[in-house]
């Protein structure tokens, strides 16, 4: 997927993941989304998940063109986003591993630390990567949704690489609307963090960001204050419409009869 001149999408789709995970409905499959950043050094966005190591390598392959990666960035843990790092860090030995403090203890949990401990950059708020022309700066989002998460903003195009905020279930090549699967995602992944969320949203609010990237679903241009705006609400538990709710649990069907009576008046 082209994003611009330097910064491409490498990530996948995953149609098989209502196979594994039939209690939990995604019935349009999920995106895992990965990023490349081609400068005088080149940054890799996050992995993806072990189902889609192969196609997600062949990817990274393809964008690099026969050039080494110099940077990891591990926005994330969650197996979904990290779930490759073993392998690239093989297949990659001289990558430098860019997270912050909480990020390197949870990797020591999933994978062997002699992969990364001799080559890791520990990262903190309001630091940054010089690229190039590209320059990351790393913004902490603690509990959206794990402890560990943050998010990087690329100044020169003005990019939010914005980990599992704004994300949505449903592979990228879905034809439907971004709101429903994109409510359910938050509810879901980081619904009970609204505290964590205002607080990622004020320190966006200082920045000027003309595309959002984010680990899952479509990639934003356009009418971003719609967006945020429905991450507002979300997280601060307005209604985005004004309405009374009814809801009821009926084994035998009464109960539900007097809801629906209920619904009447």
């Amino acid at each position: 997927m082209y994003i611009s001149d330097s910064i491409k999408y490498i990530g996948c789709n995953d149609k098989t993941i209502d196979l594994f995970e039939s209690q939990y409905p995604v019935p349009n499959g999920v995106s895992y989304n990965s990023y490349i950043i081609l400068d005088e050094k080149v940054a890799v966005m996050d992995t993806a998940d072990p189902r889609v190591t192969d196609e997600w390598l062949a990817n990274l392959e393809r964008e690099l063109a026969g050039r080494k990666p110099d940077y990891l960035v591990v926005s994330h843990m969650e197996p979904d986003h990290a779930g490759s790092i073993k392998v690239f860090l093989e297949k990659y030995p001289e990558t430098t591993v860019v997270g912050n403090a909480k990020t390197f203890p949870m990797m020591g949990q999933f994978m062997d630390a002699t992969l990364f401990e001799n080559r890791k950059q520990v990262v903190a708020e309001g630091d940054t990567l010089s690229l190039g022309s590209h320059e990351l700066t790393f913004v902490m989002a603690p509990m959206v949704h794990w402890p560990e998460v943050m998010v990087e903003y690329e100044s020169s195009e003005k990019i939010l690489f914005s980990a599992d905020g704004f994300g949505k279930f449903g592979a990228l090549d879905i034809d439907e609307p971004w709101i429903d699967e994109a409510r359910r995602y938050y509810l879901n992944i980081v619904g009970k963090y609204g505290v964590q969320v205002q607080a990622l949203l004020k320190k966006a609010a200082a920045l000027d960001i003309k595309t959002i990237c984010p680990l899952h679903g479509p990639i934003l241009t356009e009418n971003l204050g719609y967006y945020i705006d429905l991450y507002d609400k979300w997280s601060s538990y307005k209604p985005e419409e004004d309405g009374v709710l009814i809801v009821s649990a009926s084994i035998h069907g009464n109960t539900k009869r007097a809801a629906l009576k209920l619904q009447e008046n």
